[in-house]
C-alpha cells in the first residue's frame, strides 16, 4: 500500500500529464498501482483484518443478550455466556459492543407557546439550613419557570408532602398573578407517579383550571428549563451565602431572583422580565373563589390538649377538652378553631418530632387540674332531712311490729 504522499504526489503528477509508466518508474512502484491511485476519490486507508481472538466465539451471545438488554453489566454478561477468562478484557470487548446494542432515543427541538406551560421541580441546595430545635437539614425549594419567558419563581417549603407541594404552588401562582395552562412536573410522589395523582391535586387542578402533566422517564428534554436553572442556583446564588433560617432563605432568594430575571438569556436574546408580560397575557386567570389548601382535620381534642401536624404537636386552649376542634396549617403558621373562633396559633415549626407549647395553655391547664382535685363541697339545706318513717316502711315495720 502507497502512503498518503505518494497517493497525493501521483494524482498531481497525472494532474500535469505525466505518463502512468514514468510515475511508476519514478516512484518505484507497479503501473496498476498507480492507475488506482488516480481514478480512487479517497486517500488510501490501511485497515486491519479482524483477527480471532478469545473473545470471538463468545461474541455473537454478547450481542443477543444486549439487544434484550442494553443495560446488563458485564459480570452477568460473562457469567451468562460462560467465559472464564480475564474480566478486564470481557469488559473492554463488551464496552466496544454496548453502543451498537443501544436503542436510539432522538430529542426534538421544543417551542413553548406564551401562556402554555410551565416547569415545576424541587431543588434542594447543598447547605443545611438551621432549624428550631438546633438542627439542621436539607430542605426543598419549589421552583416554578413558565417555559416561554423563563421567569423563575421559588420559595423553600417544609416537606415534599401533598400538602406543602399544593402551598407553595399556589403562593408562586398568585405571585406570578395568572394560571399557566399546563404544569409539568416529574413523577414526583407528592404530586403523582404516571396515571396515579396524589390526593387533593385533581381538585387543586380543576380549581386553576389548568393541566397537569406527568412527564415519563427518560424525558429530561421537556423540564430542561426548570432543571438548568436549579443548576444556575447553585453556582449563582449558592456560593458564599450563610443562612440563618428557611425565613431567611426565602427572603435572600426572593430578593436575589429578582435581580436574576432581568439578566439576558443567550438563547433568547432577552431577560425574562422582557418576555413575561406576553406570557402572562396569554395565561389563564386566577380562580375567583379561594382555595382551601394545607393541612387540615376536625378531631375531637383530649385530655393531652395538644394536635399533631405533620410529625409536630401543638398546645390547644385546654378549655375546649372533649369538643371537636377544626385544625388547619399553612407553610407559615398552626391554628386551631373552636365553632369558628381561633383558640390556638401557632409558628409553623419546620423541625421534626417536636412538642410547641404557648405557655398561657399550659398556665390554664394547671388552673383547670386544681379545680379537678378539689374535693366538692355540698352545700347544707333543710331540703336533706329525710323523714325516718321512710326508712320503715321501706322495711316493712310499721309502728315496732313487723308486717
Amino acid at each position: 500500500m502507497i502512503t498518503l504522499e505518494d497517493w497525493a504526489l501521483i494524482r498531481r503528477l497525472a494532474a500535469e500529464g505525466e505518463p502512468k509508466a514514468k510515475i511508476a518508474a519514478r516512484l518505484g512502484i507497479s503501473r496498476t498501482t498507480v492507475i488506482k491511485a488516480v481514478a480512487s476519490e479517497s486517500p488510501p486507508q490501511y485497515e486491519r483484518k479482524a483477527a480471532v481472538t478469545s473473545f470471538t466465539p463468545f461474541e455473537a451471545r454478547v450481542r443477543e443478550l444486549l439487544l434484550e438488554t442494553p443495560t446488563m453489566p458485564a459480570t452477568v454478561l460473562a457469567e451468562r455466556v460462560g467465559w472464564e477468562g480475564s474480566i478486564r478484557w470481557f469488559r473492554d470487548n463488551v464496552a466496544r459492543l454496548r453502543p451498537e446494542q443501544q436503542r436510539i432515543d432522538p430529542a426534538d427541538r421544543l417551542v413553548w407557546a406564551a401562556g402554555d406551560a410551565a416547569q415545576c421541580d424541587l431543588w434542594f441546595p447543598p447547605k443545611r439550613i438551621p432549624l428550631e430545635d438546633g438542627t439542621a437539614k436539607l430542605l426543598p425549594v419549589l421552583v416554578i419557570t413558565p417555559a416561554h419567558s423563563r421567569f423563575a419563581l421559588g420559595r423553600m417549603i417544609p416537606t415534599r408532602k401533598t400538602e406543602d407541594l399544593l402551598l407553595g404552588s399556589w403562593e408562586l401562582i398568585e405571585q406570578l398573578g395568572r394560571v399557566p395552562r399546563r404544569l409539568l412536573w416529574d413523577n414526583e410522589p407528592g404530586i403523582g407517579r404516571g396515571k396515579r395523582h396524589a390526593d387533593g391535586v385533581d381538585a387543586f387542578m380543576g380549581t386553576l383550571a389548568t393541566k397537569l402533566i406527568l412527564l415519563p422517564p427518560r424525558d429530561p428534554e421537556s423540564k430542561g428549563i426548570v432543571e438548568r436553572r436549579n443548576g444556575w442556583f447553585e453556582t449563582s446564588f449558592m456560593p458564599g451565602r450563610s443562612f440563618a433560617s428557611p425565613a431567611d432563605f426565602n427572603e435572600q432568594f426572593i430578593d436575589w431572583l429578582e435581580i436574576a430575571n432581568r439578566r439576558v438569556v443567550r438563547t433568547l436574546h432577552a431577560s425574562p422580565v422582557d418576555r413575561l408580560q406576553v406570557d402572562l397575557e396569554a395565561m389563564l386567570p386566577l380562580p375567583p373563589i379561594p382555595l382551601h389548601l394545607g393541612w387540615r382535620a376536625r378531631i375531637r381534642l383530649g385530655r393531652d390538649y395538644y394536635v399533631r401536624v405533620d410529625t409536630n404537636d401543638y398546645s390547644v386552649d385546654p378549655r375546649a377538652i372533649g369538643r371537636v376542634v377544626d385544625v388547619s396549617a399553612d407553610l407559615d403558621r398552626v391554628r386551631v378553631r373552636l365553632d369558628g373562633r381561633v383558640i390556638a396559633d401557632h409558628p409553623r415549626a419546620w423541625a421534626r418530632s417536636i412538642v410547641i407549647t404557648d405557655p398561657a395553655h399550659k398556665a390554664a391547664a394547671a388552673v383547670l387540674r386544681r379545680k379537678f382535685q378539689q374535693p366538692r363541697l355540698v352545700a347544707a339545706t333543710d331540703d336533706l332531712a329525710r323523714d325516718l318513717g321512710d326508712y320503715d316502711r321501706a322495711f316493712g315495720i310499721v309502728e315496732g311490729c313487723l308486717i
